[in-house]
């Protein structure tokens, strides 16, 4: 149904009420919006956004669905979905660069980098969503996150109207994290240039990556690309149809980052509860900045959660115990709920807070 309150004359601006979002995301829930747009160009997402602010209107803006948990009421306001396409390779004097829009979809970017042999992206494969997603989250997996090749990122400007590019080194990358991220009303991503290495060796720094290529001499990037989907697809991280795990967003929880101090202490707690044997048997690997990083799957099933566990139409994925898979028929206050039981049980028994890596939407996180 089109918006009573229609754009200007002129306009080619299509706005509709009452869209469904439970459908346009990976876990399938959520209410709808109050008003939606689709834009299939920058114009029209500059256009959306005007619409919405000369009426007070919070803005959405959606892209794949693959990192958000939407609230059962929906949104409130116009959800802006970015659907805008293309992709550009370069290469000169030994170095090349692919520019791809926002509305890209993240995996047709790797694919055909890998096929064009440049390195850089192979071990981001697999990952549902779009481009423009990827910088808000840095996003990453298996040794690499995309804060290792973005050389710059368009944005628009929200306050001024503005669009143009923001350095790698504005861009403010963290451990899934970004000033995007940070800011979200502040900037719309429109595309994302990255920096990848012609003829480049892969990289194989995640151990399980290594493990399952060990057997290969010198691996190329599409046998690295193919190692990575098929470690992917036995945790159910790649969505694939009648795969009762495929309603979800990944991983559900960061993995904690934390001094080695405390690192020692969780280890020492796991020891007494005896979940090991040993303080040196807990995952943890160094960041390189003197914090350390645990694992937060390992920390969920010493808990005593369990994968397939279920609260309603919510549960534990039965292939990685990271992931909280919607299993039809359900809402987000089930999923919710979940999430919030399996965060207390890790809390109560290491002391460790978990934090949700999507996006939440009109849901409040906190302790339970």
């Amino acid at each position: 149904m089109k918006s009573d309150d229609k754009p200007g004359v002129g306009s080619t601006l299509q706005v509709r009420d009452g869209v469904p979002l439970a459908p346009l995301t990976t876990l399938e829930l959520g209410g709808a919006a109050r008003h939606f747009v689709e834009a299939a160009d920058d114009d029209a997402i500059a256009e959306a956004l005007r619409w919405a602010d000369a009426r007070g209107l919070p803005v959405l803006i959606l892209g794949g669905g693959s990192n958000v948990v939407i609230a059962d009421r929906g949104w409130d306001g116009l959800c802006l979905r970015i659907a805008t396409r293309g992709r550009r390779f370069d290469a000169s004097d030994g170095t090349a660069t692919v520019t791809a829009a926002a509305g890209e979809p993240w995996d047709d970017v790797v694919a055909d980098a890998v096929a064009r042999r440049l390195a850089g992206l192979e071990c981001l494969s697999g990952i549902p969503g779009l481009v423009g997603a990827t910088p808000i989250q840095n996003v990453g997996a298996y040794g690499q996150e995309v804060a290792d090749t973005v050389r710059a990122v368009k944005v628009l400007d929200r306050a001024s109207g503005r669009v143009h590019e923001l350095p790698a080194d504005a861009c403010g990358f963290g451990y899934r994290d970004s000033a995007f991220k940070r800011a979200p009303d502040r900037h719309v991503v429109l595309g994302v240039t990255f920096a990848l290495r012609p003829d480049g060796a892969p990289t194989l720094r995640y151990r399980e990556l290594a493990e399952a290529l060990a057997g290969v001499a010198r691996p190329t990037l599409a046998e690295v690309r193919a190692a990575v989907l098929a470690l992917r697809r036995k945790k159910s991280m790649v969505i694939v149809d009648g795969d009762p795990n495929r309603r979800s967003v990944g991983s559900f929880f960061m993995n904690p980052i934390v001094t080695a101090a405390q690192a020692d202490g969780v280890a020492a707690r796991a020891v007494a509860l005896g979940a090991i044997a040993r303080p040196d048997e807990m995952p943890r690997w160094p960041t390189g900045d003197g914090a350390v990083k645990l694992s937060a799957a390992w920390l969920i099933e010493r808990a005593g959660i369990h994968k397939g566990q279920r609260h309603g139409a919510a549960g534990v994925s039965t292939a990685h115990a990271l992931a909280l898979v919607h299993l039809g028929g359900g809402s987000t206050a089930e999923l919710l709920e979940l999430a919030h039981q399996v965060g207390d049980a890790v809390h109560a028994q290491f002391g460790m807070t978990l934090l949700p890596e999507p996006t939440m939407i009109g849901c409040a996180w906190g302790p339970s």
